[in-house]
């Protein structure tokens, strides 16, 4: 008898664990808001001070390697007495509160999912802003990387099916359905895409292990191996032109991982001599020693007169969403 009570109070144990997990689940909504729009939880005392300010530093900076200034987020304020309902579901939140040890917390979907909310508090202004400045790479990253899942959450309701990229360099790439391809020869593809402007465009092809070395030239190294791809393969519009790295920009260099590889990422801007075309591209040179290469990625746009940032966001997210076989 006690042993089929223990079965009877355990079976109602589960179940009511189980209930709890889906009333949870059940009671957080969808998040919503466009890509890169941060929600900033902040006393109007505080955002129109010094400590705005060091907010809009960070997360309004301008991002690297476009051909004019875009900031990284658009800041959306909104006061504490009327972060309620709706306005909880933004998908990424920076929240500062005043009055509480000096700290940085993470959350993920803590109002509704997905979503990401950090919360900076600090005693003083002073040491809100000391914790804005000393964390702001790691709460750049977090809510990038947040976008960039949601960027490609939404490239997956309509993904371009093409199977000679797998078969032909290895790898999944997903990439929306209204981009073609424009050109496919000898490993190397030309993604592209129109858009009101003018196009936006993935560039994908190999070289051999170790012609890319990380040592004192490596920023000349990748503009001789963009300049001659784009000699071969990208034409401009009058004879003998072709897209090349804009001299006057020096480009911009950091360390990344794509499907846990690493990579060199180069952000920086090019043009067309004699033409009158230029824009920003994001360029990966993905070590891939297991298959003796380097597996290059790239990303431009030609959208001239008009904001660039969220077409180069694009673009990043698709080659991100990289996985190798």
């Amino acid at each position: 008898m006690q042993k089929i009570l223990f079965v009877i109070t355990a079976l109602v144990v589960v179940l009511s664990c189980q209930d709890a997990k889906k009333k949870t689940t059940r009671l957080l909504s969808e998040s919503s808001g466009n890509i890169n729009t941060l929600s900033v939880v902040v006393d109007h005392e505080l955002w129109e001070g010094a400590v705005g300010e060091s907010i809009r530093n960070v997360f309004a900076a301008p991002v690297h390697g476009l051909n004019q200034d875009e900031p990284l987020f658009i800041l959306s304020q909104i006061p504490p007495s009327v972060f309620s309902g709706f306005a909880t579901r933004s998908r990424i939140v920076l929240k500062i509160e005043k009055g509480s040890e000096a700290n940085v917390k993470i959350a993920k979907d803590v109002f509704a999912r997905p979503q990401r909310v950090i919360v900076v508090t600090g005693k003083t202004n002073e040491e809100i802003i000391d914790q804005i400045i000393e964390n702001s790479q790691q709460m750049v990253l977090s809510f990038k990387n947040e976008e960039i899942k949601e960027r490609q959450r939404r490239t997956k309701q309509s993904v371009h099916n093409n199977n000679s990229i797998k078969e032909n360099l290895g790898i999944d790439i997903e990439f929306p359905s209204v981009y073609r391809i424009a050109k496919e020869e000898n490993n190397f593809y030309w993604i592209r895409k129109d858009i009101t402007t003018g196009t936006t465009n993935l560039m994908l092809y190999e070289l051999p292990y170790g012609s890319i070395v990380e040592n004192d030239s490596l920023i000349n190294q990748i503009i001789k191996m963009r300049d001659s791809v784009g000699e071969v393969h990208i034409p401009g519009p009058v004879d003998g032109s072709f897209m090349a790295t804009e001299n006057a920009y020096t480009p911009f260099l950091s360390k990344t991982t794509i499907d846990d590889k690493e990579a060199i990422e180069t952000k920086g801007l090019w043009d067309v001599k004699n033409a009158f075309m230029s824009g920003p591209f994001v360029n990966y040179v993905i070590n891939d020693p297991e298959n003796n290469r380097h597996l290059v990625v790239e990303g431009f746009a030609f959208a001239p007169s008009v904001e660039k940032r969220d077409y180069m966001f694009e673009l990043e997210s698709i080659i991100k969403s990289i996985k190798f076989e």
